[in-house]
């Protein structure tokens, strides 16, 4: 068994939370930043980058705050690990936040936190945010 260590990151994000909410919980929304291509069948996702696929499980979906997945890899091995993208509006500022967590092996939480700086900085491409 892998042990892993949660990461936890925050976004701020000039948008509305309904365009980020279609933007974390849409195949279409999920391919424009997350993956190269996305799929969805029953409550499985597929995630697609350079022709290479991996699949969640999709755990909780609340309309309008998070997404939860699980990789069917960590559920096979029997593991708890996700990967959370959750919405909030900051009370003080009214600004989006998009607070993701997620999960990395023991010395690679850099290599982590700096895939999910450049799926966020594609986002907010998208955006315009």
């Amino acid at each position: 068994m892998i042990e892993k260590v949660k990461i936890e990151l925050e976004y701020l994000l000039k948008t509305s939370p309904k365009v980020l909410e279609n933007m974390i919980s849409t195949p279409s929304g999920l391919s424009e930043w997350f993956a190269d291509d996305v799929s969805v069948r029953d409550d499985v996702y597929g995630f697609e980058w350079d022709n290479s696929e991996e699949k969640a499980r999709i755990l909780t979906k609340r309309v309008g705050s998070k997404m939860r997945f699980q990789w069917l890899a960590d559920e096979e091995d029997g593991n708890d690990y996700y990967f959370e993208m959750k919405i909030a509006v900051d009370d003080m500022t009214k600004m989006v936040v998009l607070a993701i967590t997620d999960f990395a092996e023991i010395g690679e939480e850099e290599e982590t936190s700096r895939l999910w700086e450049s799926s966020v900085h594609t986002l907010r491409g998208v955006i315009g945010a």
